[in-house]
């Protein structure tokens, strides 16, 4: 597989048009840090680990609200191992004004485009999500 966060976005957004409640990704550090930040920015429930060793399993728990509407709308990879996207902390892009997240892979390891932005750092923009 050459870009394994990519295959992760594809399961959540295949997962949210099933309207399925969890779904399960084959594990990496990176990926548990991408699945952190979207519970800490409140895009889904919960992530937990099954499994150990190196063939462990992220299980993501997807959130939906009292009508069945999930509250991910769009998740897109922007940096892709074709197209590298690098960024100042300055040209950070809001995403929807402000409503959506970027996540952005910095020297200081991964966080959203709203806290590098604070914490004036810049780095390669993974994803964008809203």
């Amino acid at each position: 597989m050459t870009d394994p966060i990519a295959d992760m976005l594809t399961r959540i957004r295949n997962a949210i048009a099933a309207n399925h409640t969890r779904v399960d990704i084959p594990g990496s550090k990176l990926k548990l840090e991408v699945a952190r930040i979207l519970k800490e920015e409140g895009y889904i429930n919960n992530f937990t680990t099954k499994g150990e060793g190196p063939k462990y399993v992220i299980r993501v728990f997807l959130r939906y609200d009292a009508k069945g509407v999930s509250s991910i709308t769009h998740l897109s990879r922007v940096s892709k191992p074709g197209r590298r996207v690098y960024v100042g902390s300055a040209q950070i892009p809001r995403v929807l004004g402000g409503y959506g997240i970027n996540i952005v892979s910095t020297s200081r390891g991964l966080m959203s485009g709203k806290k590098a932005r604070a914490e004036k750092i810049g780095g390669e923009i993974l994803a964008e999500v809203y």
